[in-house]
């Protein structure tokens, strides 16, 4: 397994959309496995494969506080079952020490294969059905600062792009 680089806002490649996975075969379980592995060493609570710029629709979740709830949801299908909407302090691991107040319906269904192909369908809510909607917007080529004022997203991309220049002198 091996920690794997996450793009950072406002990197570009953030913006693509991501495609279906055709087969889950060993590659697609070995990107899995160093997906956690990202995910946990960062340390975050879910993360897309677009964000360590693979282009294929993955994602891995783990909203328990021992680590002890591995999800994996690839091919992604969501609808909303409740018309309810929760807002929720997101952050993400694309864009580091920000939080912003981001409105998701706060029950959905979701339909997907897990790490051996296999189809599933289940219902969360709350903070699961928040953190699915966030990693499947990164498949789509969408981050949670596109929810949030210009303003706001703005003064954000900035002190990004401040840091990374600082990083690379």
């Amino acid at each position: 397994m091996a920690v794997l680089e996450i793009l950072e806002f406002p990197d570009s490649r953030l913006r693509t959309v991501a495609k279906p996975v055709k087969n889950v075969d060993d590659r697609i379980r070995t990107l899995i496995d160093d997906m956690f592995e990202t995910m946990y060493d960062a340390p975050g609570i879910g993360l897309a494969a677009s964000q360590i710029d693979v282009h294929e629709q993955i994602v891995v979740i783990d909203v328990s506080e021992d680590r002890s709830e591995p999800l994996v949801f690839i091919n992604p299908e969501i609808s909303v079952l409740d018309q309810e909407i929760f807002e929720y302090d997101e952050g993400c691991l694309s864009v580091p020490g920000f939080y912003e107040t981001v409105a998701r319906p706060q029950h959905i269904r979701v339909k997907a294969l897990d790490r051996n192909g296999e189809s599933f369908v289940m219902e969360p809510e709350g903070l699961l059905a928040v953190c699915i909607q966030h990693e499947n917007d990164h498949l789509l080529g969408k981050l949670f600062v596109d929810y949030i004022s210009p303003l706001k997203r703005n003064r954000i991309r900035g002190k990004m792009e401040k840091l990374h220049k600082q990083k690379s002198s």
